[in-house]
């Protein structure tokens, strides 16, 4: 039951969801998930934290860069189960749409000029 609630958690933030959302479109490194979302980059790593512990996401390093991205949910059925019906879920919100038109112009290498 311990891993059904850490999942369950970590999805019941409707910031978590958004970054769920995102990922499903492309992995993203912290700064593009912190313009997309319009929050501090402390609030994104403690989301992306509470993410990964649940299995849901996991990252690679690329030189400077440290990309999240979905996991399969081999780790935990109860994320792949999770991952699987949300990738149906909640498109229509109006909240998920507007950060998914953005993702094409939330571009690093922009973001980290500044």
């Amino acid at each position: 039951m311990k891993d059904f609630l850490k999942v369950m958690k970590a999805v019941s933030d409707s910031n978590r969801v958004k970054i769920v959302k995102m990922l499903q479109h492309k992995s993203m490194c912290v700064c593009e998930l912190r313009e997309a979302l319009q929050l501090a980059q402390p609030t994104v790593s403690k989301h992306l934290k509470i993410l990964e512990d649940a299995g849901v996401v996991a990252y690679s390093k690329d030189g400077t860069w440290v990309n999240y991205f979905l996991t399969n949910g081999a780790r935990n059925p109860y994320v792949a189960s999770i991952l699987g019906n949300l990738r149906h879920w909640l498109d229509d919100e109006p909240e998920i749409s507007q950060i998914v038109k953005k993702l094409p112009f939330i571009r690093r290498e922009d973001i980290c000029a500044k």
